[in-house]
């Protein structure tokens, strides 16, 4: 499988990914208190949101290159 064909199938899977989910969700750890023994954390979810416009244009970028690797074999 030529290098093109294979980028184009993984954008267009990105990009498909992208407009199932749109966004990443994680916790991270943050320290409140940190007092000699008495150390108190608390857990935070955070969202970092993925536009549909960064699925749009892996999509159709997979798509072009797809038609591009397939034209030059």
């Amino acid at each position: 499988m030529k290098t093109t064909v294979l980028l184009a199938i993984i954008l267009i899977g990105i990009g498909i990914v992208a407009f199932g989910y749109q966004g990443f969700t994680y916790t991270t750890r943050e320290k409140v208190v940190d007092i000699g023994p008495l150390k108190v954390t608390t857990e935070k979810t955070r969202t970092l949101p993925l536009p549909p416009i960064v699925g749009a244009i892996a999509l159709v970028g997979g798509i072009v290159l797809l038609v591009v690797g397939s034209k030059k074999e």
